[in-house]
């Protein structure tokens, strides 16, 4: 009878080995748990994945797999380091009896049994942990270990792995792996830490924040968002890092506020969540946060309360997929090995390569692997409505973020909240006085022409008063009044916002114009209610270079005493700087259009531009006279003529080095200041 054996794994993960031994005695395996672990999800998860590849037989149609489980008190390492040799002692022959029992040896062909063995143990000694670890895989790999499950903890995983990847076990891991490094014989079930930070950078660009804060608890938290910092795509975001625990949540928050941080990227334990969000009572007003409409956003690889079961349950089909390949393209050669002589298994670096080529589709959606990286999978995008997380997208590494509802971001729902705006009634109208029309005719100009064909596309009417004192408007640097049409029109900003002619009307109907009904169209695609009111200085904004303070609509935005501001508002650097604006739905200035020059081909004498033609004719016949006028000199002159064969007395023969072509020659070179090889010889 051939033997297959597993050993699942240690909490806060898992540890399985998948073993075979090659002889008709059966090789029992053992798991350990701590009592109040018992019947946990995640233990069930493993039992009816074992279950079901055991019931449908469409995997490993000759193999079947059984487990067993053992139990140890919480905390009590003795106890388990004791459980554990005695596991490796006892089980054997516990298991041969069953064995024998069930399948008499005189059965033909009987069916080999894949043994895994699920163990979670919790330790108080870090020292007790590991060796109980470490002595478990050791004496389980010395009867045929095929591959090992978890476990989760940090410490533990690389421990184990330490072992596989001398012996050539494969290793499959379900948790968290902050270290990028390449490991042959590792195989993690758990999206890529590298591809959950892409998740966070297109959500963070969906929602076109500009400036966030990063809680988290851990010490390893900033290694798992460090690559949130330092990506070029956040290159134009505000990041600002803290670390908090329960007690110093609130003391963060409150340094997130005083910095006018909205947006919150939160890494924290799970059952430290709900204290994060109490904590917030007295910054950002989060009591009972479910029913304040707090923007809270968030991803899950499962439609779960808990991951770990599902990864558990994909971690052994993935395993039972790549062993199935395995036994379809190679006879199983059952080698035992040692980690006393390390004696590495032979098939182990096959049957990792089957594993690693797997494609499915589990209980944690899409599974697919790239050296050992888990890089498919399905991110579902959460958001917080009045009773519940719901569903509103979804993020994969291939299509990026899908969002599905939209107005999820946006919809207030059904709750009673009203907005408080404020807007600023000032003059945006020029006005010219003729007396011989009335009415409206009595003005024109370019902003009344503006505004009469702004009102036929918009459809309203307007009223054009003339202003008493017939001044354009300015303010007395004294009392701080205005006069004129800005002391006029400073109760009607027409056409936008303005007050009703009946002074009957209450509340919001007390103004009207283009802003208000704006105002009513935004309230009622969205969702919300309003109360409008005026800025109490009746002013848009400034910024006080003495105070370092702003006033107008920009200081009521910016102490929360107003929700949102409607209103004719010039959008300037400084306002943007501390305030956001929406699309402005109207632009007026002066717009300059120019075409840009071609540029020119290059010329052979385009040294030639910077003198004129005739210029360039002057120098050439000075030059020409100048070589001409050396050349009839050098002629005359007695001391240019010279014998060339001055040892040779009864030559007569005299020659002249100043010929017409050395002449020009000794001109240029000279204009060029080049020199030549010629020197005038007279004095």
């Amino acid at each position: 009878m051939i033997k297959f054996s597993a050993m699942p794994g240690i909490e806060p993960g898992t540890l399985s080995s998948v073993g075979r031994h090659a002889t008709d005695r059966a090789e029992a395996s053992g798991a350990i748990f701590t009592e109040d672990q018992k019947d946990s999800s995640t233990e069930l998860a493993f039992k009816y994945a074992v279950y079901r590849i055991n019931k449908d037989k469409y995997l490993l149609p000759r193999t079947s797999l059984i487990y067993d489980i053992q139990y140890v008190p919480k905390d009590d390492s003795f106890h388990a380091s004791k459980k554990a040799v005695e596991l490796n002692t006892t089980s054997a022959y516990c298991e041969a009896t069953r064995l024998a029992g069930a399948a008499p040896s005189t059965a033909p062909n009987p069916i080999p049994l894949l043994h895994l063995k699920f163990m979670r143990n919790f330790l108080n000694t870090l020292l007790a942990l590991i060796s109980s670890c470490g002595l478990l895989a050791c004496q389980q790999v010395q009867y045929g270990v095929h591959a090992v499950f978890g476990p989760s903890d940090p410490l533990l995983g690389a421990h184990i792995h330490s072992i596989c990847d001398a012996l050539d076990i494969p290793h499959l891991e379900s948790r968290l792996d902050l270290d990028a490094e390449y490991r042959e014989f590792s195989i993690n079930l758990f999206p890529a830490q590298r591809l959950l930070n892409v998740a966070f950078q297109d959500v963070m660009a969906f929602l076109n924040w500009t400036k966030v804060a990063i809680v988290y608890e851990e010490d390893y938290g900033l290694i798992k968002l460090r690559e949130l910092v330092r990506s070029q795509v956040n290159q134009e975001v505000e990041v600002h890092l803290r670390q908090a625990d329960p007690d110093t949540y609130r003391a963060v928050l409150k340094e997130i506020k005083s910095k006018e941080i909205t947006n919150l990227v939160v890494d924290t334990r799970p059952e430290n969540m709900h204290y994060f969000l109490k904590g917030d009572i007295e910054t950002f007003d989060l009591e009972d946060f479910k029913y304040n409409f707090v923007n809270m956003t968030a991803f899950r690889i499962v439609d779960a309360e808990d991951a770990e079961p599902a990864l558990m349950y994909d971690s052994v089909l993935v395993f039972a997929i790549g062993l199935q390949t395995l036994e379809q393209s190679h006879a199983l050669r059952l080698s035992n090995v040692s980690c006393d002589q390390e004696m590495p298994w032979d098939g182990g670096l096959s049957l990792i390569n089957y594993i690693n080529s797997v494609e499915l589709k589990g209980l944690s959606g899409p599974i697919e692997f790239k050296e050992g990286r888990r890089i498919q999978f399905k991110l579902d995008l959460l958001k917080l409505k009045q009773h519940a997380l719901v569903k509103v997208g979804e993020w994969t590494p291939s299509t990026g973020v899908n969002v599905t509802d939209r107005a999820a971001f946006f919809d207030t729902g059904t709750m009673n909240v009203t907005l408080v705006v404020i807007t600023i009634l000032i003059p945006y109208v020029m006005m010219h006085y003729d007396k011989n029309y009335t009415g409206n005719a009595r003005f024109h100009g370019f902003c009344v022409d503006l505004l009469d064909r702004l009102s036929r596309d918009v459809g309203f009417d307007y009223i054009l008063d003339l202003v008493p004192d017939k001044k354009y408007g300015a303010q007395d640097p004294e009392t701080g009044e205005w006069n004129g049409m800005v002391l006029q029109l400073i109760k009607h900003e027409i056409p936008y916002v303005m007050h009703s002619l009946n002074p009957n009307r209450t509340g919001n109907s007390r103004y009207e114009g283009f802003c208000i009904d704006l105002l009513k169209e935004i309230a009622n695609m969205v969702g919300f209610e309003y109360r409008i009111h005026l800025v109490p200085d009746g002013k848009y904004g400034v910024y006080d270079l003495d105070t370092g303070e702003w006033n107008g609509i920009v200081r009521q935005l910016m102490d929360k005493k107003a929700d949102l501001a409607v209103g004719s508002m010039t959008i300037n650097y400084a306002r943007e700087s501390v305030i956001d604006f929406t699309k402005p739905f109207m632009n007026l200035g002066i717009s300059i259009l120019f075409k840009v020059p071609t540029t020119q081909p290059t010329r052979l004498f385009s040294f030639m531009n910077p003198l004129a033609i005739e210029i360039w004719l002057y120098v050439l016949a000075a030059y020409v006279l100048v070589s001409i006028t050396m050349f009839v000199v050098a002629r005359f002159s007695p001391y240019e003529w010279h014998n060339p064969h001055p040892c040779d007395v009864d030559n007569d023969l005299v020659e002249n080095q100043f010929s017409l072509a050395n002449s020009f020659w000794f001109t240029i070179g000279t204009l060029m200041q080049q020199g030549s090889d010629l020197n005038p010889k007279v004095q």
